[in-house]
């Protein structure tokens, strides 16, 4: 890019997109229902129980977990905890700066919680140790490392292939010294009952549908679709954020079909 493009860019964002919408096309050469490429590494962080890195397109974020045994709340005492949470740190983009968790990440690590809930991807009465003693909380940390937007997709996808990764000791309670006591050698994979991956869409204009925007695209779009999909095709969840669109009707249903598909391509390429 010419420096009187960047320069251009910078201070007519929206212009400048605009122009490239004219022409059916997007600034990194994408269509508007294209997505950027996928890549893992799963199992890097040998300090965490399990652990991936995820790549979509120039967006990045490793993701670890980490167990730990406490006493279950007293209404739920055959139930542990899975607690995700999203960091997005001032290296990873300019956007964000030095200092506590900004409401961005606050927003995402909501979100997060809520599709991983929705999803049951890891059953909490799998994670009794023995019922209103001991049971196993699960950290599911994720950092971003590089943002080039669509942290959620992308933060989920880490946190599903980290929680798939995931290996605790072999746990037993001793009732007589009341306590759990775990064993060194032997290891448990989670029981991992629904994988859930998200494909999000941004609506520019009001009428066209971007997906997989780039942090460039993001603050451009009236509105956010993110389509939660299991590995059966089955909706999860769907979340609609900022103005709603005046557009097609159909939209939230092509976002659903488009999600799907999405998901059925990922499926076929054995990322999941």
């Amino acid at each position: 890019m010419t420096d009187n493009a960047s320069i251009f860019q910078r201070l007519h964002p929206k212009v400048y997109f605009e122009r490239f919408v004219s022409a059916n096309v997007r600034p990194d050469g994408r269509h508007f229902d294209a997505w950027r490429d996928v890549s893992a590494n799963v199992g890097s962080v040998s300090t965490a129980d399990g652990s991936a890195l995820i790549r979509l397109g120039e967006t990045t974020i490793v993701c670890g977990v980490k167990a730990e045994i406490a006493e279950p709340e007293l209404d739920r005492p055959g139930e542990g905890f899975l607690v995700p949470n999203l960091d997005l740190p001032a290296i990873c983009s300019p956007k964000f700066k030095p200092g506590p968790p900004t409401e961005e990440a606050q927003v995402l690590s909501d979100r997060l919680n809520e599709a991983l809930i929705a999803s049951d991807i890891v059953s909490l009465s799998s994670l009794c140790i023995h019922p209103g003693k001991a049971v196993w909380v699960l950290y599911v940390d994720a950092t971003c490392i590089n943002y080039n937007g669509n942290a959620f997709d992308a933060a989920l996808m880490a946190m599903v292939a980290a929680l798939k990764n995931t290996q605790l000791p072999k746990a037993t309670f001793d009732e007589e010294y009341g306590q759990a006591i775990c064993s060194r050698k032997t290891k448990v994979p989670l029981q991992i009952t629904r994988t859930p991956i998200s494909m999000s869409f941004g609506i520019f204009d009001s009428a066209r549908i971007i997906a997989d925007p780039t942090s460039f695209e993001e603050p451009l779009l009236d509105t956010n679709v993110s389509v939660v999909v299991d590995e059966q095709g089955d909706l999860i969840s769907v979340t609609q954020l900022g103005l709603s669109s005046s557009g097609p009707v159909d939209t939230l249903t092509h976002c659903i079909a488009a999600a799907k598909k999405r998901r059925s391509d990922l499926e076929k390429q054995s990322f999941i």
